[in-house]
């Protein structure tokens, strides 16, 4: 796992600042890069050496981006097509439930998934200041962030019967 820290540590920043010029979103930029780690973990049998390790990052980095699109594209036209109805109190009350579905999903994550989604979401706080509150560092901070996305995302599936 060592090995894994410092490949993070060395090209973690390189690989965010590609995506930061790809997309121009640092928020998305930060997702990216840790989903560009995790499927880089998931295929390091796959590097060979013929390239730098950056090089093949920042390929697994556009892959994720490319991905990214393709999902969002058909959700954007969702967005737009509710965005040019009138918002009705029945669509209100929808959205505010939600809301409450997704915070008793949250209320039943496993610590440190839940305590970290709320800091991270609610608080606002960056992965250096979770990373400092829990006596942890920066990395772990974003690693335990994007599992608790996961599973966030599998519980979620789960409730809505998919």
């Amino acid at each position: 796992m060592g090995e894994l820290d410092e490949i993070y540590s060395n090209y973690a920043e390189e690989v965010f600042k590609y995506l930061m010029c790809l997309c121009h979103n640092a928020d998305l930029s930060e997702e990216l890069t840790q989903e560009t780690f995790y499927q880089a973990v998931k295929s390091i049998d796959r590097y060979n050496g013929e390239c730098k390790m950056s090089v093949w990052l920042c390929q697994i980095a556009k892959h994720s981006y490319y991905k990214y699109l393709e999902r969002n594209k058909k959700q954007q036209s969702d967005i737009a097509q509710v965005n040019s109805i009138h918002t009705s109190p029945e669509a209100e009350l929808i959205h505010s439930e939600d809301k409450i579905a997704l915070f008793r999903i949250i209320h039943l994550l496993e610590e440190p998934y839940k305590e970290m989604l709320f800091l991270r979401i609610l608080g606002g706080l960056s992965f250096k200041e979770i990373g400092e509150i829990q006596m942890k560092n920066e990395n772990w901070a974003r690693v335990t962030f994007y599992r608790a996305k996961m599973k966030l995302r599998e519980r979620s599936k789960d409730s809505n019967g998919q």
